[in-house]
Parts: C-alpha cells; sequence; structure tokens
C-alpha cells in the first residue's frame, strides 16, 4: 500500500515521534538513523534529509517532546488562581510519577548531552524555560503577598534541582519511594522554598 504523502511539517514531526520512540526504547547513545527510518518503513535517506546527522535528530527530538512538556506546564501555570495553587498544581505534575516516560528522556538527554555538544546546548535551554516559567509565578506570588519568598530564582533553581534528583532515583531505580511519599516531599519542598508552613494549602 502507498504511503500518504505528508508536508514537510508533517513528515519532519513524524520523524520527531518515532525518534522519540526510539530514544526510550533503546536510548540516545544507541538509536541509530536506521532505527528510526525501519519504525516508519522508509529510508535512511529520507530521515537524513530532513536532520543531517544522528546527533541533530536526537537533540531535535528530545526537544519536540520537551516543548510538548513546557506547554503544558506553561498552560497550568497560566491559570486564573492564586499563585500558590498553580505552583503546587505545578510541582505534582512535574514530580516523576506514574510511567514518567519524559523523566526517561531527560535522563537519557543528560547522560548522552556530557558527550554532545548540541544536545547539553538543547537541554540547558529548555532547563532554563522551566525555570523562568516558575520563577515568574513565584514571583508573582510574592508581589501578592501570597508568601514572603525572598529569592524566587533561587527558589526555582532549588525546587527544580531537588525534583530532578527524586526523578532520578525513581525512575533508574523503581520501587523505593511510593508516589504518594513523593508527593508529601514535593509539597513540603515547595512550601520551604516559599517560606510556608509545610501543610499550608
Amino acid at each position: 500500500m502507498a504511503r500518504v504523502r505528508l508536508s514537510v511539517a508533517e513528515r519532519r514531526a513524524e520523524l520527531l515521534r518515532a525518534a522519540v520512540a526510539q530514544i526510550e526504547a533503546r536510548g540516545a547513545a544507541a538509536v541509530r538513523i536506521a532505527d528510526v527510518a525501519t519504525a516508519l518503513g522508509v529510508s535512511n535517506a529520507l530521515v537524513l534529509y530532513h536532520f543531517s546527522t544522528k546527533e541533530q535528530l536526537v537533540a531535535a527530538a528530545f526537544a519536540h517532546a520537551a516543548e510538548e512538556d513546557l506547554a503544558r506546564l506553561r498552560k497550568i501555570l497560566g491559570r486564573r488562581s492564586a499563585a500558590g495553587r498553580r505552583l503546587r498544581a505545578a510541582v505534582r505534575w512535574y514530580a516523576p510519577t506514574g510511567q514518567a516516560k519524559g523523566w526517561r528522556l531527560w535522563i537519557e538527554a543528560w547522560a548522552a548531552g556530557l558527550r554532545d555538544p548540541e544536545l547539553r546546548r538543547v537541554a540547558a535551554s529548555l532547563d532554563r524555560e522551566w525555570k523562568s516559567a516558575l520563577t515568574t509565578v513565584i514571583e508573582e506570588g510574592v508581589a501578592a503577598g501570597e508568601f514572603p519568598c525572598p529569592d524566587p530564582s533561587g527558589a526555582a533553581w532549588r525546587l527544580t534541582a531537588y525534583l530532578d534528583g527524586l526523578a532520578v532515583q525513581t525512575t533508574v531505580y523503581s520501587g523505593g519511594l511510593s508516589r504518594a511519599a513523593m508527593l508529601q516531599w514535593a509539597d513540603e519542598a515547595l512550601a520551604r522554598e516559599l517560606g510556608l508552613a509545610p501543610d499550608a494549602d
């Protein structure tokens, strides 16, 4: 059966989705152009037409997946509610619960980025966007008198670093921490950073 002709944008999106799936299955270091081509039933040449190297494909695939998560984060943080409520919802969503496919991709990107400058650049840029989005809402809460956080940027950095660490522990080492305990720890970390009592709503 003949393949449907896709626009350049549609084909690129298809390749990125396939690359994400292959990275999740094989790891960023092991995945090959041929794996992505085979998964879609296309030639290696077609993949290379859109992404001239494996490194470009992996970096673009990671950015594609991470941008989807960023869009969801912005939606949560953009709700019409108190800053503290928005932050708690964001932290609970960001916490590495369930199957955590997004976290596996981040961990792959961190590891591969040690040797891949392009992937490291993309990951660092997206990481700054996460921290910037959280910082902005913390600043809104301080301005509204919701909490006394004296250092919104530092709070965002410490909070994401804490959650990143939890993600590594729970994604790489399964069975060590229950979902309920992890969410409680995330709530407590947020309260500390905002200068609130641990049980504050």
